[in-house]
């Protein structure tokens, strides 16, 4: 059961505010990492306040470190590279080596319906790939 004045309390001791500094968004992270290490013990209260905190770093972090979208191509190169695969074991969807390697450098563009094989192969969404 959820008890707005634990909650009130919490909020009082930690004071969260919109994070606009790098040594702000520490000591939000160092409580964050203080709830997190309570494991299954953690309070309904607590778990609230760690999604708020949460949130604040992840907002602080996407204004001062933004990710661009990467173009097709370099996901699919990201992707074979974090599943320890090479361009040969992606030739069932492109057909040949020559393609595979056209596609993953960049010199053509990845049809639809390799963005669709390649989002099942994966398991991500084919957006990655469009």
């Amino acid at each position: 059961m959820f008890d707005k004045k634990i909650y009130g309390s919490l909020l009082a001791d930690v004071l969260p505010t919109v994070i606009e500094t790098e040594e702000e968004c520490r000591r939000v992270e160092n409580i964050v990492g203080e709830l997190l290490k309570k494991g299954d013990n953690i309070l309904p209260e607590e778990e609230k306040l760690l999604d708020l905190l949460s949130d604040l770093i992840e907002i602080y972090e996407d204004k001062v470190y933004p990710i661009e979208d990467a173009p097709p191509h370099k996901m699919l190169e990201f992707l074979i590279r974090e599943n320890d695969l090479k361009q040969s074991d992606l030739l069932h969807i492109f057909g040949s080596s020559g393609i595979a390697s056209e596609v993953v450098n960049g010199k053509r563009s990845i049809s639809k319906a390799q963005a669709k094989k390649l989002a099942a192969f994966f398991k991500v969404s084919v957006g990655l790939f469009i």
